[in-house]
Parts: C-alpha cells; sequence; structure tokens
C-alpha cells in the first residue's frame, strides 16, 4: 500500500481522486490546497475521513508517511510543489505540463535524478485504448517506416474564466496533448519547429486560438499539425484526427473509435493499386483507462523500481515541443528544439 498526498483540489482534482480511490494499492492520507475548504470538500466528497488537511505541503507531509505526491496544481506551481516533494523524499506524478517553463522543467528533471525518485507526468490521453490500438498497428510495419504524420485538432469551446485571456491558449493549454500523442504514435523526437499562430475574426479569445505547426522529427519523419478552438462546425474528435504515411502505404484514425489502413498491392502503374488491411482490435486485457490507467502504472513502478512510460525525462520532450512552438510563433523563426 502506497500513501499519496494529494496537491491541489480544485475541478481536475476529481479525475484524479476518482481513478485514485478505486486503486487497492493506493491510500489518500493527505489533502492539501491553498483554499482549506477545497480540501475539506474533496475529503467530505471521496470520504476520506481520516486524511489529513492543510493548506500547504509542508505541514502535511510532516504529519504523514506518504511515499507519492500528486501535484494537481496550476502549472506555475508545478515546479515548488515537486521540488518540494522530491527534497521530501516522496515519488511526485504530477498534471500536465510538466513545467510552465523549460528551465524550471530542467530543473525539475535534475532534482528528480540527484534524489533517486520517479518523478512522471499525466498524459492521460495516451492511455486511452484507441490510441494504443493505432499505436500497436504502426509498429507491425504493416505500411512500412512512417515518414509523414499529420493531425487536425478543430473545436470551439467557450470555457469562460482564464482560458478567454490566456496568451498561446490553444498551444500552452491543449496541444501539449497532441504533440504527446504524435510523439507516440512516431516513436520519434522532436528536432526543430515552424509555428504560425492566429486569432480568427469570430474568436472570442484575447489571443491567438488557432495554430499551424511544420516539426521536424527524429528518423527523418515530418509531423504537421493544424489546430484551433474557435471553429465551429465538424468539429474533431478532442483527440485529433490522424493521417500516418509510411512507406509502404497510409493509416487514418479519427481519434475515437473509427480508424483504417491501405496499403501498395501491386507496384507500377501511374498510381499503385491499394488494398485494405485489417487494424486488429486492442485486447480488453490489454486496456489502461486514462487517468486510473497511468496511476496504476506510476503505483507499480514505484513498487517495483521500474520506470513508467511519461517519466519527466522523457516527457520533458512533448514539452519542448510546446515551448518551441510558441518561441518560432512569436520570432516568426524555425526553432531548434532544446530539451536538455
Amino acid at each position: 500500500m502506497k500513501k499519496v498526498v494529494h496537491v491541489g483540489c480544485g475541478g481536475m482534482s476529481r479525475g484524479w481522486l476518482d481513478a485514485a480511490t478505486q486503486i487497492l494499492d493506493v491510500e489518500i492520507v493527505g489533502l492539501v490546497d491553498v483554499v482549506e475548504e477545497a480540501a475539506r470538500k474533496r475529503a467530505a466528497e471521496y470520504h476520506l475521513n481520516e486524511a489529513v488537511i492543510g493548506t500547504t505541503l509542508a505541514e502535511v507531509l510532516a504529519r504523514t508517511s506518504a511515499d507519492i505526491v500528486f501535484d494537481c496544481t496550476i502549472p506555475e506551481a508545478h515546479s515548488s510543489v515537486t521540488l518540494e516533494a522530491l527534497a521530501y523524499g516522496c515519488h511526485v506524478l504530477g498534471e500536465k505540463p510538466l513545467a510552465a517553463s523549460m528551465e524550471e522543467a530542467r530543473t525539475m528533471v535534475t532534482a528528480a535524478r540527484h534524489a533517486g525518485k520517479l518523478f512522471a507526468v499525466i498524459q492521460n490521453r495516451r492511455y486511452d485504448p484507441n490510441i494504443r490500438r493505432f499505436a500497436r498497428f504502426l509498429r507491425t510495419d504493416v505500411v512500412g517506416a512512417i515518414t509523414t504524420i499529420n493531425s487536425d485538432f478543430y473545436t470551439a469551446p467557450h470555457f469562460g474564466g482564464f482560458r478567454d485571456h490566456m496568451k498561446h491558449v490553444l498551444l500552452l493549454d491543449m496541444a501539449i496533448h497532441t504533440f504527446d500523442a504524435a510523439r507516440l504514435l512516431a516513436q520519434a523526437d522532436p528536432i526543430a519547429v515552424y509555428c504560425k499562430e492566429w486569432n480568427p475574426s469570430n474568436s472570442w479569445y484575447d489571443h491567438d486560438a488557432s495554430a499551424i505547426a511544420i516539426f521536424e522529427m527524429s528518423n527523418g519523419i515530418v509531423y504537421t499539425y493544424r489546430g484551433s478552438w474557435c471553429a465551429d462546425g465538424l468539429p474533431t474528435s478532442w483527440e485529433a484526427d490522424w493521417r500516418v504515411i509510411g512507406r509502404r502505404g497510409s493509416a487514418h484514425w479519427d481519434g475515437g473509435s473509427e480508424m483504417q489502413a491501405q496499403v501498395i498491392d501491386t507496384l507500377g502503374g501511374f498510381i499503385a493499386p491499394c488494398r485494405d488491411v485489417d487494424i486488429p482490435a486492442y485486447n480488453a486485457t490489454d486496456a489502461i483507462d486514462g487517468h486510473a490507467g497511468q496511476i496504476r502504472e506510476f503505483v507499480r513502478c514505484v513498487q517495483h523500481g521500474t520506470v513508467p512510460e511519461t517519466v519527466c525525462t522523457d516527457n520533458i520532450k512533448s514539452l519542448a515541443m510546446v515551448f518551441g512552438a510558441i518561441e518560432s510563433a512569436e520570432t516568426g523563426k524555425c526553432v531548434k528544439i532544446e530539451v536538455g
């Protein structure tokens, strides 16, 4: 049984606590929020009657024997929470994005290495069975070595609140999911990016809510991202719409349950004839199920000394794609992506 202190009891915390309270190897021993009533509300909601409640992580850690800290705070607090938890001797699973800047991210990664503790980031969308099915198919090499990946993300949410006033709102708040998914599907890392941001005339956001980015990836792959948070009509899935081109064929995934693939049937001719190929179903026993799957994996890694898929040393590469795209959009130049 691993004892957990959960920090940050706002709306996002429900996704974490819904999952964590159903996992037998996890005991929530503390809840922290700068607004004490928010922590008490979550304790009552999830029947965590024995949990220690506090407004600072230090006071709750001092009163518990926590093994793990869940960081569900705002991005600007991720660095301080993670560094404090690591210094105390806890493993950390944090909300995305890893940090509010690359400088902070590098400091956090170094601190985890020095502490000898696991620090990983929730990327719940890569733990969805549909993307796992698509990614597993791509790794079979049926369509051949990947050359190109395109993703489209179009929807029109009226959030209200802080998102309406954020700079780089699409890239900062949402694109991390799509960029991380691209890395999962491509099995490649970012090298450079050119990005254009703009705010369409119909936008209700204060700042740019649309973007197009072209990424140079390792293994000779080019990945393109097109997205908007103010595109009414014909919305894509929140997981985006994907086309993957390989040396022998192409595969398409709509971000939901629909996917298809075709490969070259016979070489020659003006356009080579292609045939449909099956994308095998994802075995239900392998389903890993969003937050719950990722938390289960993280706890198992803590127990057995293994490394989670979204460990900070890997996830920082997805974060670097975000900040590289922002730098390119601000400067109008192609930007080399620096991780270390």
